[in-house]
């Protein structure tokens, strides 16, 4: 297809659901944009306009958005990729459209301290961009599609990296604004560069059996339609099999080959009220035998992002289970398009944008106040992706919760004065203590007390959500500001010590306010208060401060370095650790902990003060041109001698699909390698990944990619990265 025939194939779709849209301004947008990308190319050698014209016709196809949202999608890379500004949007189209391109563009103009922090602050950006209008999101959700249609033309780094992203941050997003259509894309998209080897296996055997299960939906849509038809409910009622992550979370979760589950069939029933559906619910009922504790009423009571339905799970009758969803037909519009659907219901399809004002999305941006950038991610993946769990208080109301929530969420759900004030919980009338898991349906009660001394610094390790967690650090923030400072006061000096300068020099009248304007602070108390109330940490203070730290380390060094003689004339002298080091003879030797090069590994050398020649990876982050920047005379070139040692200690990390018998698969990898393991590490995170960190020896390079290829092979594990820095 030609550029321009897409371009026509845009202007059809769109005339299909919005014949009242503004299609010169369209048209001038795509001339624009083709105008600015011109002489640009994508990965796979296309001209760059091909991305836009694909991401306005998710935006109109999948969604069926306005007139302004097709203008900001066919423009959403200008600002971002070429020259023209925001002004420039906006006196050619409109300050809203220009809005809207400027939320979808990311940071790139600014220099982050670490990746965090801009994973941060573009997450940031983009949330205050859509809880102004949510039609921000819709675009860059569509963005995200498009990249990840197109992501064989990537590296696999690349692949990984944004796949893993996709699966952490946009495919919430996307169940968050209830769009489970594009949810289950984005998923299944990423888990085939995820893991290959198990989405690869998910869908070959499910193509082998495709003709016996279109033969299995066929039937039991007749029998569910036939028994609708006697009954006189007008319906439409259609199957289908899982989507192949829906599948793989089963497996894991279960942990269960393919052929060992059994429910994966879901079927549709869409009516014309509310009260058809429960009519059809006792239809099925009566039909098949329903599955103990598998029905849920998200009608009675709707998901946060609006998803209304009935599901039930039911033995049919040749055994199999398959789940039931029961809806009318404007909650499925709801449910395939969620947000979106607002403008399929306003005339013509023109929306303002306004009921995008999700009260969810200003939540998440208050709750990260004060919040540093590691623990900002996480709990957004946390609030985006946890499964809600509804329990109520004492007076009927329903209140929804992360999974696995405690009474200390409950407590500060209500209100902060309440959490605040608790001194205890019950749960169905009885006492419970403050980490107790709440339940689907539970009644809690909050007991409260004037006389409460306040939370405990232990709750912000109990409680599940970002809202909790926030309250509490204020109230530590505004109550407890002497003892805040005196612990980060203690913290700080403590970090201190590892870069060799005194608090002495961090407060000389010469070095404080560059150090402060570093950690963009006022002064060190504030400083301190926020380390000690936990919206900060000593580590990022003195990894921001560091390069300056180091200025003034070496300033205090600088009499003994000039006092030291001209080193001999350069000459390569073979160390007992197989290192070569040019320029030093006799030297000790030693390998940096931080990155445990191997041979084959490109490799610097650098002076240490009274241990000799420290030697890293020249991947490595201490190794950088940065960190060398002012200390040239300190670094060497270090190369691997002929007669290396038998073995050498390195450290690989993996980040896996958390599941039963992982670290068995693990150590079996390992143990077909005959790979020297030396320890091993693994921890769960509460997003269901398992990380393992795991220290073996090796002779070289060679037999390092050889580990590498075989735990890459195994189902589940994502990510395999030799740590450095």
């Amino acid at each position: 297809m030609t550029i321009q025939e897409q371009y026509e194939l845009l202007e059809k779709t769109v005339r299909g659901y919005n014949t009242g849209a503004d299609f010169n301004a369209i048209h001038a947008a795509y001339e624009y944009a083709e105008k600015c990308h011109e002489g640009q190319k994508r990965k796979s050698g296309e001209p760059y306009i091909i991305h836009p014209l694909a991401v306005a016709q998710i935006v109109a196809e999948n969604l069926k958005l306005d007139s302004e949202s097709i203008e900001a999608a066919l423009l959403h890379d200008v600002i971002e990729d070429t020259p023209a500004t925001h002004g420039d949007v906006a006196k050619r189209f409109s300050p809203t459209i220009a809005d809207l391109v400027e939320g979808v563009s990311k940071l790139t103009r600014i220099q982050y301290a670490t990746k965090e922090d801009e994973q941060m602050e573009n997450l940031r950006k983009m949330l205050i961009a859509m809880s102004k209008d949510i039609r921000v999101i819709l675009v860059k959700v569509a963005d995200r599609l498009h990249n990840m249609r197109t992501m064989e033309y990537q590296s696999p780094e690349k692949q990984k990296q944004k796949s893993l992203e996709t699966m952490e941050i946009y495919a919430p997003i996307a169940h968050r604004l209830g769009m489970q259509r594009i949810k289950w894309e984005l998923e299944d998209l990423s888990l085939k560069y995820l893991d290959p080897v198990g989405y690869h296996e998910i869908v070959t055997k499910i193509s082998a059996k495709s003709q016996e299960n279109d033969a299995f939906l066929q039937r039991t849509s007749l029998e569910i339609g036939d028994r609708l038809n006697e009954q006189g409910i007008d319906h439409i009622v259609y199957g289908r099999i899982k989507h192949p992550y829906s599948i793989y979370r089963k497996m894991f979760n279960q942990n269960k080959s393919l052929d060992e589950i059994f429910d994966l069939y879901a079927f549709r029933v869409l009516v014309a009220s509310v009260g058809d559906c429960y009519n059809v619910l006792g239809v099925i009922h009566d039909l098949y035998k329903p599955i103990l504790g598998r029905f849920k009423d998200y009608i009675g009571t709707p998901k946060p992002n609006g998803y209304q339905s009935l599901h039930t799970t039911v033995m049919g009758t040749e055994g199999v289970p398959f789940e039931v969803q029961i809806r009318t037909r404007q909650m499925h519009d709801f449910a395939e398009y969620g947000v979106a659907a607002h403008w399929k219901y306003k005339q013509n399809g023109m929306g303002a944008g306004t009921e995008g004002k999700y009260e969810w999305v200003r939540r998440l941006l208050e709750n990260q106040e004060g919040a540093d950038a590691e623990d900002y991610i996480h709990s957004l993946k946390v609030d985006m992706f946890a499964d809600e769990v509804f329990v109520f208080t004492p007076q009927g109301d329903v209140q929804n919760l992360p999974a696995k929530a405690t009474p200390i969420d409950f407590a500060y759900a209500i209100h902060s004065a309440v959490g605040n004030r608790m001194v205890g919980a019950k749960v169905n009338n009885r006492i419970v203590t403050l980490d107790h898991i709440l339940k689907n349906g539970d009644i809690v009660e909050i007991l409260t007390s004037k006389a409460a001394k306040g939370p405990s610094r232990d709750w912000m390790k109990i409680a599940r959500s970002a809202e909790a967690r926030s309250k509490i650090r204020q109230w530590f923030k505004k109550e407890k500001k002497e003892e805040n400072i005196a612990n980060g006061r203690s913290a700080f000096e403590q970090e201190l010590k590892h870069c060799g300068v005194s608090m002495k020099d961090v407060t000389a009248p010469e070095n404080l306010p560059v150090l402060l304007k570093k950690v963009a602070y006022n002064s060190l108390d504030e400083m301190y208060a926020a380390i000690g109330y936990g919206g900060f940490t000593a580590q990022k203070a003195v990894g921001r401060m560091h390069n300056e730290l180091l200025r003034i380390a070496r300033k205090d060094q600088s009499e003994i370095q000039e006092s030291k003689p001209e080193p001999a004339a350069p000459k390569k002298i073979k160390s007992e650790q197989g290192i070569i080091v040019e320029g030093l003879d006799n030297c000790l030797v030693k390998f940096s902990k931080c990155c445990t090069p191997v041979p084959g590994d490109e490799i610097v050398g650098f002076i240490t003060r009274g241990y000799g020649v420290s030697v890293h990876r020249a991947d490595c982050p201490n190794a950088s041109p940065e960190r060398r920047a002012g200390q040239e005379g300190r670094w060497l070139k270090v190369s691997w001698g002929e007669d290396t040692n038998d073995s050498y200690p390195t450290t690989i990390e993996l980040i896996c699909k958390d599941r039963l018998n992982l670290l068995l698969d693990v150590s079996a990898a390992l143990s077909s390698t005959k790979t020297f393991v030396s320890g091993i590490q693994s921890r769960s995170t509460e997003d269901e990944f398992a990380i393992f960190r795991i220290e073996i020896r090796v002779r070289d390079g060679e037999q390092m990619k050889s580990v590498m290829n075989r735990l890459n092979q195994i189902s589940g594990v994502l990510s395999i990265t030799r740590p450095a820095g």
